[in-house]
């Protein structure tokens, strides 16, 4: 009678794949990681950028003045008030003073850097006011957010917390006609996603 020896991993073969493994986790990881604030630098960028252009259709749809600020309070409502590095969005309506009953109404809100920890956001405006045009338009604190709106270029620059020279740093730009566009600091002023 034969006695065959089962195939399988001897336990040599098992710790030379797991070594192997090991080593190549340890390469990837930084890249990994990388990618990954990368990634959430992205994720606040365009959440920006779509809050942006969102106040901005709804202000053309209803032509209407319609206000976007970053805020810090989680309730959509027409009581939030505008912060500078707010961790929220809000697009509100601005109350038509020549129309009877006419009230701010929160249009629609966001998250920014709250799902996506480790991202700073700076910008030179907390409020942008859009008119029924479509363009900026100048308010003296529009729909009590606290804040005024200056129609004037705007930039928001979103960066990782953790300096490293692969991060992506991103800038949200609004020009004085309304132009809403993303663009890469990194890149030369003249590639297409550079920023000028």
């Amino acid at each position: 009678m034969l006695i065959r020896r089962g195939s399988g991993f001897s336990l040599i073969e098992l710790l030379v794949a797991v070594s192997v493994l090991a080593i190549l986790t340890a390469v990837a990881m930084p890249n990994f990681m990388t990618w990954i604030r990368n990634s959430r630098v992205r994720t606040v960028a365009d959440a920006l950028q779509s809050g942006m252009r969102l106040a901005q259709g709804e202000a053309q749809r209803r032509t209407h003045t319609v206000v976007f600020f970053l805020t810090n309070s989680k309730t959509c409502d027409p009581a939030a008030t505008a912060a500078a590095g707010g961790s929220y969005w809000q697009a509100r309506t601005v109350p038509n003073a020549l129309l009877t009953g006419d009230a701010a109404e929160a249009v629609q809100c966001g998250v920014l850097t709250d799902v996506s920890s480790g991202v700073n956001l700076t910008s030179n405006k907390t409020a942008l006011c859009f008119g029924g045009d479509g363009r900026q338009a100048t308010v003296s604190d529009p729909a009590g957010v606290g804040v005024d709106c200056t129609a004037a270029a705007a930039s928001y620059d979103i960066t990782s917390a953790t300096s490293n020279a692969e991060n992506r740093r991103l800038r949200v730009t609004v020009s004085l006609a309304g132009s809403i566009r993303m663009c890469d600091r990194d890149k030369a002023s003249t590639a297409p996603e550079g920023c000028p």
